[in-house]
């Protein structure tokens, strides 16, 4: 019996396009910025961020170092936020229709630039927020793990008290949802163009069957 539905944040629940935030970070002079940008994770300072490791103010020194004039913080927040679109209304009516049948967690690879920022006010849109949606969060930057590690999801399950096994997790990486299928999860690939809701009826259907 599946009573456990935990969600990956963005190219999921929340529209992203990488490439916004690379011309946003050129236009202000980090001509390397795709250095250090991914699909499904960061590397360099922007991954250190991610996985708590630093602070967001030793993040913008090393971004000012990549960077051959002057910029404000503000302006560094900006272009990191470009990364993310926002959160269509149907999605956050799905997650609050699933959730009267369902306990709902979210584990997202993030930080807390954009945490506390652009996703935080996107969860607004229904008057709510984004506690109102989980029973229970987990970001990479305060557990200091980032998936695919699968030390980020035994600690879901530790801290939350659920069972892999029922337990469905959603992912637009196949590389993070093998990793928790390793650990005993099932999980449904969210794959560009589909959406959650559909997904699960699907999988609930076939294997109802």
């Amino acid at each position: 019996m599946i009573r456990n539905l935990l969600f990956d944040l963005g190219g999921v629940i929340m529209d992203i396009e990488r490439e916004r935030c690379v011309n946003a970070f050129r236009q202000l002079g980090m001509d390397n910025i795709g250095d250090f940008l991914g699909d499904y994770g960061q590397k360099g300072a922007f991954g250190q961020l991610e996985e708590g490791l630093i602070s967001p103010a030793e993040w913008r020194e090393e971004v000012r170092r990549n960077i051959p004039h002057e910029v404000t913080d503000a302006q560094i927040d900006e272009a990191f936020n470009s990364f993310l679109i926002g959160i269509p209304i149907h999605r956050l009516e799905a997650l609050r229709e699933l959730h009267k049948h369902y306990r709902l967690y979210l584990l997202s690879n993030t930080n807390s630039v954009m945490w506390n920022s652009k996703i935080a006010e996107s969860f607004t849109a229904e008057g709510l927020t984004v506690n109102d949606y989980f029973d229970g969060i987990t970001t990479s930057f305060e557990a200091k793990a980032m998936k695919p590690a699968p030390e980020i999801f035994r600690k879901v399950a530790d801290d939350y008290a659920i069972l892999p096994e029922e337990t469905i997790f959603f992912d637009d990486s196949l590389a993070n949802c093998k990793s928790a299928g390793e650990l005993g999860f099932q999980y449904i690939h969210v794959a560009p163009g589909t959406e959650f809701k559909a997904l699960l009826a699907e999988k609930i259907s076939r294997d109802s069957n």
